[in-house]
């Protein structure tokens, strides 16, 4: 009983979120804290999922400047949870297909978020190199999944480049949204799943002295041990 409530409460703060968020996007068309606005909105879903977010980030996080954050993709609640963790100024790259999802796609799109096109990497290096250009104009930050694709309980897969390509062309620092394991935890019949845990980094910048995969090793390693050390804090108080 509490699942179909819960669906139905879901389903209906989506459709009217959405569309409020829509009114603001056709307002204010491609806004750089378009897709802050979305992602505080989201963020209210896990409340409805039973699920409490706790996000640890520097104090000084809003005085970044552009940067390039990179995320851990667990499975499609994170458009609900690691969405709690996006910061003004920011916008992201996605798959192509994301225009296709009714309501979401609209909202990307409008958020001024990049899409790419996986399937044909000349036209994705070219959208990458807009997206620098892009940035520059606008000092904005942009978000990535490195993974490329949701883990799905198989740990932190091997990151693609095109986030670290972005950082370097743009002589922009990395900052890391690692987040505590949430494969198979929410169960929609349990009043309570639990504790969510994100960490977002200082700003790290590439080093020089390494090559472009020495450095992807390096931030891979260090979202992995960080995404360990969350879990061992799972359902406690945090930090």
């Amino acid at each position: 009983m509490l699942a179909i409530i819960r669906c139905i409460a879901i389903f209906i703060y989506f459709v009217l979120v959405n569309l409020g968020i829509i009114l603001v996007c056709l307002i204010r068309p491609f806004h750089r804290n378009n897709l802050y606005l979305a992602g505080q909105g989201y963020a209210v879903i896990s409340k409805l999922l039973g699920l409490t977010l706790k996000v640890q980030a520097p104090a000084n996080i809003r005085d970044a400047g552009p940067c390039v954050y990179i995320a851990n993709h667990q499975n499609s609640f994170d458009l609900v949870t690691v969405c709690a963790a996006a910061q003004p100024g920011t916008v992201c790259v996605g798959k192509k297909s994301l225009i296709w999802i009714p309501l979401l796609g609209v909202v990307y799109w409008l958020s001024g978020n990049m899409f790419i096109d996986r399937k044909n990497p000349q036209k994705a290096k070219q959208s990458l190199q807009k997206l620098v250009e892009k940035m520059r104009k606008r000092r904005l930050s942009v978000w990535f999944f490195p993974e490329g694709t949701r883990s799905n309980g198989r740990g932190l897969l091997p990151f693609k480049k095109g986030a670290f390509h972005i950082a370097q062309q743009a002589d922009i620092p990395i900052i890391m949204v690692s987040v505590s394991n949430l494969h198979k935890k929410i169960k929609l019949n349990r009043w309570s799943n639990g504790t969510l845990l994100i960490d977002i980094s200082q700003p790290i910048s590439l080093d020089e002295t390494r090559s472009l995969d020495e450095n992807i090793d390096y931030f891979q390693q260090q979202m992995s041990d960080t995404i360990q050390a969350l879990n061992t804090h799972d359902n406690s108080p945090y930090p």
